[in-house]
């Protein structure tokens, strides 16, 4: 649960939401507010980067006695449990472009 890397994937995916929306062609942008992969990915690291934060701040207010065990620890799980999401998609995204470069012409 690295922050630094939660913040990472989302300058990545902030950079790639940019340039994405700008290549797709005129006919595949639609009027209604469609959620991009992009846009996706950017509200899951979102969530995941806050999860962790939240569960940090939760340590802090334990050690000092201001926080349940139970919170920090159900904070902690939660976080994780994202965090395993994320890197899992990103894994499989990986592979597709892999397999995607792999193929014939």
């Amino acid at each position: 649960m690295d922050p630094a890397a939660l913040r990472a994937y989302a300058a990545a995916s902030q950079a790639f939401g940019g340039s994405a929306a700008q290549q797709l062609p005129q006919a595949t942008q639609t009027q209604a507010p469609a959620e991009t992969f992009a846009n996706l990915v950017m509200d899951a690291v979102s969530q995941t980067e806050q999860s962790v934060r939240s569960a940090e701040t939760l340590t802090a207010q334990q050690a000092t006695g201001q926080a349940e065990m139970v919170d920090v620890v159900t904070a902690i799980a939660a976080a994780e449990v994202q965090l395993e999401t994320v890197i899992s998609v990103r894994d499989s995204v990986i592979r597709a472009y892999q397999e995607i470069l792999r193929m014939p012409i």
